[in-house]
C-alpha cells in the first residue's frame, strides 16, 4: 500500500494523525526490527563484563529489561506525561554511549553501583531538559562528531573478540578461540547482513543486522553449537521486581554516567531535531526538545531501579522516518507496546541469550562500525582548520591511548583510573575544554 493510499502527504506528516491498524502495525514493526538488536546487544555486553555466564539467568533478565525500558521510554516519548515527552515518532532503546564506562563501573564496583549510578544519572539527565537549549553550543559537530566516533572506537575490541570466541578471560584462554569456526560465525552474519542491506528494499534493508543475526544463529543450531537449556528454563511471563542486584553510590561512577548523559541528551536534541525536518520538514520545537530530554533521563532513572540500562534515541528510527514519510506518533507508539510485551515474557530473552558469542560479534562488528561512521559523518562538516586538528588529534590521542594502555594510570585511584581509561570520558572533556578555551582564529 501506498503512502498516497493511506492518507494524504499533509496528514503523513502531523504527528497525531492516527493511520488504519493495519498500516500502523506493519510501520510500527519496522521500527522494531530496525532497532532490535542494537537494543539488546549492549545488556549482552554488560552481563559479559559483570561475568555472567553467556546465555544464564542474569543476561536473560537484563535483556527482558532492555525490551521493557526501551518499550516505556518510548511511550514516554511518543504519548507523554505532562512536560515529559516530544510526543513525536521517537523510538527509544538501550544507549551505546554509556557502554564504556559501564564496562569499567561494573568491573570495578559491581552491578550495584552501576545500578546506583544509572539511577541519579538519569535524575540528572531529566533536568537537562530544563536548560539543553543553553547548552547545546557546548557540542558542535566537531566535539559530537568526536565524541561519537570515539565511542565506536572504544568498542569495536570487543566487537573482534567476540568475533573469536568471546570477551572473558576463560574464552580467550581456550584453544578454539580465534579458529573458522568461531569466525565463520561472524563472517556469516557480516556477509548476509550487507545482502539485505545492499540488495533488498524496505523492511529486510532495515532490518539487515537482525536478519544477519538470524542466519547465523540458525548456522550455530546445525553445526550444534547453540545451547537451548536456558530457554527450557525461562518463564513464559515475569513481573520484574526493584532493586533486583541492589543499589551503591560511588562518587566517580556517577560522575562518569552524568557527563555521558549530556552526551546523549545532545543525540537525543540532534535526533529529534531530525524527526521534525524529515517527517514534517520543520524545525523542532523548544518544547519537543525539552520533552524529549525529559523522556530520556525519565525513562534511564526508572530502567535503572529495576536493573535496567540507560536509554536513549535510536537514530537509525530517524532515517526510516525521513525514508517512509510517515510521521504519526502512533506507529511508534505501537513499536513501544510490542517491546513491552517482548519484555514480560524471559523466553524471548532466553532465545536472544543462546545466540552463539560469535555470532553476537558478527553483528556487533557492524554495528559499532556504523558508529564511527556516523561520527565521521558529522565531522565531514566540520572545517578542518589547524585549531580543529589540534582539538581532534589531542582529544582521541589522550582519550584511546589511556584505553589502550590502561597500566599507565595505575598509580590512580581506583575510580578515577576507570573514567581515565574508558576511553570516552578523556576524549569528550578535552574536546568540550579544548573548543571552549582555544580561539577560533588560532590559526
Amino acid at each position: 500500500m501506498s503512502n498516497n493510499q493511506i492518507a494524504s502527504s499533509e496528514q503523513l506528516q502531523d504527528p497525531n494523525y492516527e493511520l488504519p491498524m493495519g498500516p500502523r502495525v506493519a510501520l510500527g514493526l519496522q521500527h522494531v526490527l530496525a532497532m532490535f538488536a542494537s537494543n539488546v546487544t549492549p545488556s549482552i555486553i554488560i552481563a559479559g563484563a559483570a561475568g555472567f555466564a553467556f546465555g544464564g539467568e542474569d543476561m536473560v533478565f537484563l535483556i527482558q529489561m532492555a525490551m521493557l525500558f526501551a518499550g516505556i521510554a518510548t511511550l514516554f516519548q511518543t504519548i507523554g506525561i505532562g512536560p515529559v515527552g516530544a510526543r513525536l515518532p521517537v523510538m527509544q532503546g538501550t544507549s551505546f554511549a554509556f557502554v564504556p564506562i559501564m564496562i569499567g563501573i561494573v568491573k570495578a564496583g559491581g552491578m550495584a553501583t552501576l545500578m546506583g549510578a544509572i539511577i541519579v544519572a538519569g535524575i540528572f539527565h531529566t533536568f537537562l531538559g530544563a536548560i539543553i537549549g543553553r547548552i547545546r553550543h557546548l557540542f558542535p559537530p566537531l566535539v559530537s562528531g568526536m565524541v561519537i566516533m570515539a565511542i565506536g572506537l572504544a568498542l569495536l575490541p570487543v566487537g573482534i573478540k567476540y568475533a573469536a570466541g568471546g570477551a572473558a578471560a576463560f574464552q580467550m584462554d581456550a584453544p578454539e578461540w580465534g579458529d573458522f569456526s568461531k569466525w565463520g560465525l561472524a563472517l556469516t552474519v557480516i556477509i548476509v547482513a550487507l545482502g539485505f542491506k545492499f540488495f533488498t528494499r524496505g523492511i529486510a534493508s532495515s532490518a539487515a543486522i537482525l536478519l544477519g543475526l538470524i542466519a547465523g544463529y540458525l548456522v550455530g543450531i546445525v553445526t550444534g553449537v547453540v545451547n537451548f537449556s536456558g530457554v527450557a528454563k525461562a518463564a513464559w511471563f515475569v513481573v520484574p521486581t526493584p532493586f533486583k542486584y541492589g543499589i551503591e553510590f560511588s562518587a566517580f561512577a556517577i560522575i562518569g554516567m552524568m557527563l555521558m548523559s549530556i552526551v546523549s541528551a545532545i543525540e537525543t536534541v540532534g535526533d529529534i531535531s531530525g524527526i521534525a525536518k524529515g517527517g514534517a520538514n520543520r524545525e523542532a520545537t523548544d518544547e519537543e526538545l525539552a520533552g524529549g530530554t525529559y523522556a530520556d533521563g525519565l525513562g534511564s532513572a526508572i530502567a535503572g531501579i529495576f536493573g535496567g540500562l540507560p536509554n536513549t534515541s535510536f537514530s537509525q528510527n530517524v532515517g526510516l522516518i525521513s525514508m517512509t514519510g510517515v510521521m504519526s506518533r502512533g506507529v511508534v507508539t505501537i513499536s513501544g507496546i510490542f517491546l513491552i510485551i517482548c519484555g514480560f515474557i524471559p523466553k524471548i530473552g532466553a532465545i536472544i541469550s543462546a545466540m552463539p558469542i560469535s555470532v553476537l560479534g558478527g553483528g556487533v562488528i557492524l554495528m559499532f562500525g556504523m558508529v564511527v561512521s556516523a561520527g565521521i559523518n558529522m565531522l565531514s562538516d566540520v572545517h578542518w582548520s589547524r585549531r580543529n586538528m589540534v582539538i581532534l588529534a589531542t582529544s582521541l590521542s589522550v582519550g584511546l591511548g589511556l584505553q589502550a594502555v590502561p597500566k599507565s594510570m595505575q598509580h590512580l585511584p581506583d575510580s578515577f583510573e576507570m573514567l581515565m581509561v574508558s576511553g570516552l570520558l578523556p576524549v569528550a572533556v578535552l574536546a568540550v575544554v579544548m573548543n571552549m578555551l582555544l580561539p577560533e582564529d588560532a590559526d
